[in-house]
């Protein structure tokens, strides 16, 4: 059995292990042990990393990893072309686990991964290498942690702020690269959802407390849009007030708002504000209203290069349905830059 081949069982069984985790059905073990520990672990680290939040990204990635989704998606790539390197993948840390698919493609592509990790996620992605590596022996010398500055590595994946990636962009100019931005997502409203679609759209919404980039931070809406029916349709999500670094959001940014003199719309754990721009601060929804659908396609088409996902129902070309924002799939590359191909073909 050839190197990458043991690696895809690997990942496969780590696959099981998170599934049967996350439904109660794993066997009291030193691994069970050690996730569980990890876990709590998160929460003392980032405040935003609650153990519902982790359990939903453990969850989402055992559902993932199945022999029948991996071998699906990998199978219109040859990967007997990979000519094996070493790739230094530079992490966000803004929920739990954003840097695993990388770090997925980088191994089960036959090369090395030299990860480098945020502050704010670094305890899970370890505790999976060391479990992949239990597993499969050989992965040991493939994958590498650091905390000191990156060297003598092939390729790069790098992903930050505007800001880190106007920095990333110098420090890699020389080497081969992915540089990830700053990108939102957003949801276009016709009037015409019923209140189940946007009871899901609370979950594009508030899942990781709107902290993903492949979380809503935008609507827009057509003149005379009716929030009320918005409201009520979300207002399960209403306990999200409860966790403290939220509340102190919500407070701080309706306090800034009104100071301002801003006209805000809000229901006691969310506030709306008519605002152009893409990037809402949490516990915020920036809204726009629309006049025109043709013209909305267009300004969204001007501005793809700000846009991670779009969801919305029979409206603009690769919507997402409403509450899949945060489930993506193996295909669902960031920025709809393939990685798998960037590994292959550089």
């Amino acid at each position: 059995m050839n190197e990458q081949r043991k690696t895809f069982i690997a990942f496969v069984k780590l696959g099981g292990f998170l599934r049967d985790f996350c439904n109660n059905k794993a066997i009291e073990n030193e691994w069970h042990s050690n996730l569980s520990e990890t876990i709590n672990l998160c929460k003392h680290k980032n405040g935003w990393f609650t153990k519902e939040n982790v359990l939903y990204a453990l969850r989402t990635w055992g559902e993932i990893l199945t022999d029948i989704n991996l071998s699906n998606w990998l199978s219109k790539y040859d990967l007997k072309k990979n000519n094996p390197k070493k790739v230094a993948i530079v992490m966000a840390g803004n929920i739990p686990l954003v840097g695993f698919h990388d770090f997925l493609c980088v191994l089960l592509t036959g090369n090395k991964v030299l990860v480098k990790l945020s502050s704010n996620d670094n305890v899970l992605l370890p505790l999976i290498a060391k479990y992949l590596i239990s597993v499969e022996l050989g992965l040991k010398d493939k994958i590498i942690f650091t905390e000191e500055k990156l060297e003598n590595f092939d390729l790069v994946i790098a992903t930050g702020s505007n800001n880190t990636a106007r920095y990333f962009e110098h420090y890699f100019s020389t080497t081969p690269n992915i540089i990830r931005k700053n990108r939102n997502s957003l949801a276009i409203l016709t009037g015409n959802e019923s209140s189940s679609m946007l009871e899901k759209l609370g979950e594009d919404i508030f899942r990781y407390y709107g902290l993903g980039c492949r979380s809503v931070s935008k609507l827009f809406v057509p003149k005379g849009y009716d929030f009320d029916t918005f409201f009520k349709a979300i207002y399960k999500y209403n306990p999200i007030i409860q966790q403290a670094k939220y509340a102190n959001n919500y407070d701080y940014n309706k306090a800034v708002y009104l100071m301002s003199e801003f006209k805000l719309l809000e229901n006691g754990f969310l506030i709306l504000k008519e605002d152009s721009s893409y990037a809402s601060p949490i516990a915020s929804l920036f809204y726009e209203v629309y006049e025109s659908i043709e013209n909305l396609r267009i300004r969204l088409k001007k501005d793809q290069d700000k846009i991670q996902c779009i969801v919305a129902s029979g409206v603009i070309e690769n919507e997402l349905a409403f509450g899949s924002t945060q489930t993506p799939q193996l295909n669902d590359y960031a920025d709809g830059i393939d990685t798998v191909d960037f590994l292959l073909r550089t």
